[in-house]
Parts: structure tokens; sequence; C-alpha cells
């Protein structure tokens, strides 16, 4: 056996520079180079171990870093980059290429892949009647998902004893049955990425798999991973952005600037030490900020991932977070709490005799009283948390009455029930009465928007009845749009340029691009600012974010929940040392405000995991019980925001 440092990497790039089209191809779309001169191997050997982490903010080229991993986009000069352990007689015949012998697995709402859909409309995947393409966790994990499938050749037949190992090491043995349209989002995953491995690659690339789950089932599944990778079948290869905490197993990182090239690469702590001088040196004045290195990006990574949870400090500690990066004002006055919007009397949601939320008894007003016992009012702002399955999509469901179980349950949505109430001459309220009352953003919402809808359109859409109807809109809320895609320009436009001293505010205020560019063309950043805007822009009766701010950056994130609350009548204000505080806006001075936040007349749900993407404003809140424990609902009250209130927040999750 030849010694580890002789054997041929499995990917090696030697000074290569990537590009999307041919940099000689004439084109109206911009064709930057990627990640110019660029120098990475993945060894073979797992003695010492290398396991890479690749993290960087939006736009930053964290998917397209991992796809050039696996030949694509094109390289100059091509032989710069190669796969040389491919080419020996240690890989089977099939995995030759790389596109077989590397995998990638993104997270980023595109279903379960070609061929399988998770639902047509919102309310499909929780009734009794299946679409011919809802298939069972099975069959999606063997590939039986062609309505009309080729003979399978012999490298296409199930490995069983394979199958059993990664649904075993996965956890997903009792959801073998289950139509995947059931699955919850971090089940999803896990079924993703078994997938991927029953093809037996030689390199899995997981884009942001931590996303959007909640702390207990990251705290698990990174342990899972790194069994994978410790046995290197396969090499592992994880995006993250830069507020994600970097799991302890992870050695090495790379650092993506906002112009989709490298910032920093190697050892973790080399690279860690690296940006902590930097943010240091421009928190204290001595360096300058680098535009392609924004500090606000930079500042939440250094927190490590255990099997315990989140530990350690990030690259800023609290006390100096709190001095030079931007937090918005806490609201103390006094709040005025009006009538219900929402009332559950005791809700159980059952799938064929076996209760999937609501499995539970709860002590209200001194009686106990079966199921989920909840009311929203005017003016409350409540926050939901779980764990991944414990059931608040499904919560979400029936507030928007999308579940079909809707009608069966003690409910009561703005003062009225969704069924003839005997002796009562009021009318019950129709699906359309409802929609047209709540904003909603979800990852569902997000699946099934339209890709070829304009920017425009989509925020539009709010005063639509269906993704697709026309929107009726009078000249208020025309004003509403106009003013939110004009506050979120830099967001929304793939093509703004930021403005500078040698080149200064445009004086065009044409919003040409927002009905030029379509919803499928933004990033994923970008699509979720347009829907965020989409829920709140009509200030409806009830605000629902459920995950809304996941994949966004954390800037990004900041100034969408500081609309929410304030809307024009705030805005961030770049400080001479870098740091950003809230001020008054030029349209609050102008008196020019036509999208003014949340009121009191409104009620906010938010569901997320991640502290960040909680507003400020959220005070009540309540978190479900891990699926079938029996255990009831906890709800609790928070006296400070929840983004900064540590001691709720470990309450809530029960660390």
């Amino acid at each position: 056996m030849r010694p580890p440092s002789l054997r041929p990497p499995v990917i090696n790039i030697a000074n290569g520079t990537f590009y999307r089209n041919h940099p000689n191809t004439s084109s109206l779309h911009p064709n930057p180079a990627l990640f110019a001169n660029l120098n990475f191997t993945l060894p073979l050997a797992t003695d010492p171990p290398t396991h890479w982490y690749v993290v960087g903010p939006s736009l930053s080229g964290k998917t397209s870093f991992l796809q050039l991993l696996r030949g694509e986009h094109l390289c100059f000069p091509p032989a710069a980059r190669s796969y040389p352990y491919l080419s020996t007689d240690a890989v089977p015949h099939r995995l030759r290429v790389p596109n077989k012998a590397i995998r990638y697995v993104g997270f980023n709402n595109d279903g379960f892949g070609p061929g399988v859909t998770t639902s047509a409309y919102l309310s499909a995947r929780y009734e009794s009647k299946r679409e011919t393409t809802d298939f069972s966790l099975r069959d999606f994990l063997l590939g039986n998902t062609e309505l009309n499938a080729l003979q399978r050749t012999r490298d296409d037949e199930p490995d069983f004893a394979l199958l059993d190992r990664v649904v075993r090491d996965l956890k997903l043995a009792q959801l073998l049955d289950l139509p995947v349209a059931f699955l919850s989002n971090g089940q999803g995953r896990r079924a993703r990425i078994a997938r991927a491995l029953l093809t037996a690659p030689e390199v899995l690339l997981l884009d942001e798999p931590f996303m959007g789950l909640d702390p207990p089932t990251v705290a698990g599944l990174s342990p899972l991973l790194h069994a994978l990778a410790e046995k290197a079948s396969p090499r592992l290869v994880l995006s993250a952005r830069p507020q994600d905490p970097i799991p302890e197993w992870i050695t090495h990182l790379v650092y993506l600037r906002g112009d989709c090239q490298v910032g920093a690469m190697g050892k973790k702590e080399v690279v860690l030490e690296g940006l902590r001088k930097y943010v240091r040196g421009v928190h204290k004045g001595t360096l300058k900020e680098d535009g392609r290195m924004a500090v606000q990006n930079i500042v939440q990574m250094g927190k490590t991932l255990t099997a315990k949870g989140i530990e350690g400090n990030a690259l800023l500690n609290e006390e100096q977070q709190a001095d030079g990066v931007a937090q918005t004002p806490e609201d103390r006055s006094p709040r005025n709490i009006g009538e219900p919007l929402v009332e559950m009397e005791g809700c159980q949601v059952q799938y064929r005799g076996k209760i999937a939320l609501g499995n539970w008894k709860q002590q209200v007003k001194g009686k106990e009283q079966e199921g989920l016992v909840w009311t929203v009012r005017k003016g409350e702002r409540w926050g939901v948390f779980g764990p991944n399955g414990s059931g608040k999509t499904t919560i979400v469901s029936l507030i928007c009455s999308d579940h079909p179980q809707t009608y069966s349950m003690p409910i009561k949505l703005f003062g009225r029930s969704r069924l003839p109430e005997p002796g009562s001459k009021t009318l019950p309220l129709t699906f359309w009465d409802i929609q047209s009352r709540i904003g909603h953003s979800s990852p569902e919402i997000h699946q099934h928007m339209p890709r070829s809808l304009t920017v425009r359109q989509v925020i539009e859409n709010a005063w639509a009845d269906t993704f697709r109807s026309k929107a009726k809109l009078d000249s208020d809320a025309k004003e509403k749009v106009e003013a939110c895609l004009r506050w979120f320009e830099a967001e929304l436009n793939p093509a703004y340029v930021a403005p500078s001293k040698s080149m200064p505010q445009s004086k065009d205020d044409s919003l040409h691009w927002a009905d030029y560019y379509m919803f499928g063309e933004l990033s994923f950043s970008a699509q979720r600012v347009a829907l965020f805007l989409r829920a709140i822009i009509k200030n409806p009766d009830i605000v629902v974010l459920d995950e809304a701010c996941s994949g966004m950056d954390d800037g990004v994130r900041n100034r969408c929940l500081l609309f929410l609350e304030k809307g024009e009548t705030r805005e961030y204000a770049k400080q001479d040392d870098g740091s950003e505080i809230v001020v008054e806006s030029e349209a609050s001075l102008a008196g020019n405000v036509k999208v003014g936040g949340l009121t009191e007349e409104q009620a906010l749900i938010c569901i997320s995991h991640v502290r960040e993407e909680i507003p400020d404003c959220i005070r009540e809140w309540f978190c479900l019980p891990e699926p079938n424990s029996g255990e009831p609902a906890r709800f609790g009250v928070s006296n400070a925001p929840l983004g900064r209130d540590e001691k709720s927040w470990k309450q809530i999750w029960g660390m």
C-alpha cells in the first residue's frame, strides 16, 4: 500500500479559474470569473482527517463552489481541474466520471427532485387522496419514482444491505411507508441525504444541510454526518451561512467573499483567527472594511456545534456586538391587547386514528382539557417553537384554513366558525375570507410560488386569490408595492449597483427592473425577501412568518425584521467606525411613509429555530413537544427580545 502522501487525491484544482459561460461568448447576463486562481485539494486519505466547510453569505457562490468540485462550470485552463483517484482501479467503473462519483444535495425548496411532486397545492399534503406522484419514502430511496420506468441495469439494482444501513444510520426506518409529502423539514433532509448515499458516491456535497432545522435536530444530525466523514464513506464537503455554527469535527474552512472569490482558506483555527483579527481591526478602526468582506456577515462566525448543542462565542463577543453591530430598538411602550383572532379549544389532528397534533392534556384555568388550547389576540406577538415534525406547520395550516380538518375542529377565526352554528344568522367564513385576512410566508409558499412571475407580481400577489390569479389593487396598494420595491431594491434587483463617491446615486427612479426580472431569476435570499414583503405589505389581521427569514444574510434579515415592525419610518445608518444604528428614515422626516409596520390591530405569529430570526417584538411563546411523547405544549412570556434573551431561549428548547 502506498503512503497516504502519495495516494492520488479525489479532487485536485491547481490555479484554476471558472466561468458559468465561456468568457468569449457575448451575453446580456454578466459572466464574471468565479474563484480566480483557485487551489483546492480533497485528499483520499482520512488520516489525518480533512473535513471541509464552505462558508459565505448569499451570492458569495457557495453552491457554485460545490458544483465546480463535481465538474460543473468551465475551468481555465481545462487541465487545472482533475480527478486522479477516479481513474484508478480502486474505483468501480460506474463511478469513473465526476458527476457519478460526486453527488450534490441541495435543500433550497427543490422538493425531492425531478419526478417527485410533494403536492400540487398547499392543502394536498394533509388530504387522504394521494396524487400519482406522491411516492412513499421507501420508493423514493429505491428510485421507484417514474411512472414509466425504464428497465434497470445491473448497476442500478438497489443494494438492500446498504439500504438497511443507511436507513438505520439516518433514523428513517419508522418513516419508510409514509408519502414523502408527509415528511417534516428535518426528515426530508435526511431522506435526500440517504438517497444520495445509496448511490455509494466517493464524495457527498451537502449545501447548507442545517438551515431551517431546530437545535435538537441539528445537534443530532451533525454526529451522523461525522460518522460518515470519519469512515470517508463518502467524503463530505458541507456549505453553510456565516451565522451557522461550525460542527466540532470540521477541520478546514473556506470563507467566500461577496464577489464569488475565496477570502480565506485553510485549517479551521487559522482561518477563524485571521477573520477574528480582521473583524476586531475594523471594529477598532485600525483596519478599513473591505466591501467584499462585510463585517456584518462575519461577526456571528466562530460558534461550535457539538452533540450537546451550540457552544462557544462568535468572533465578537456579545458585549462587543452590542457596541458595534446594530440591534433593533426595543419598544417598551405598553401594548394594547384586543379581541381574539384565533381561538383553538382543544384541537387534535388525526391521521388514520393516530393523533399527530394535540396528543396531550392541557391545564386551562384550573381545568384539564385534551388537545391544543390557544388564543391569539389583536396586538399579540407569538413565537411558536418545537422540534421538526412536532406540528408547527400543521398549526399554520389550521390557521390559514389549508388543512381539511379545520372544518371539524373547535376553532374560531376572527370570532366565527368555519361551519354554520345552530341558531346563528351569521354566515360562516369562507376560505377566501380567511386567506384575504392573513399574510403568510413559509417554505411551502416558496415551493409553490410560480417562478415565472415577475418581482412586482410576486409582491402584488398579496391582493390576489391564488398564486396565478390577477391581483386587485387600488391606488393605495400600488403605492405600497412601489414603496417596498424602492426600499428593498438592493436585495431584489439582481443588477443593482450600490452608489459610491465615484458613482453617486442615479436620479433614475424607474422600477422597470421589477417588471423585467422573474422570481425564478432571483437568488434564494432575494426570493425570501419578496415572499416576506408579500406577507406583510397589506397589513393583514394576522401575519404568519414560518421560517420566513431562513436563508437570508444577517444584514438582509435585520432590515426585513426592522421593516416588519417599523415599516419605512426607521432605517439602518452606518457610522464612521463601520457599525450601524437605527435612525428615523428620510421618508419619515419628509412625511412620505407608505408602509408603516405592524399595528395594534394586527397579530404576529412567528416560527423559527434561529434566535436571530425572531423579531424583537415577540413576547408570548409556546413550544410543542416531541411527536408522540404525550407531553403537553409549554407556554411562556419573555421579558426581553428572544434574540437577546438567552435564559428564555434555553427555557424554550429545554437546554
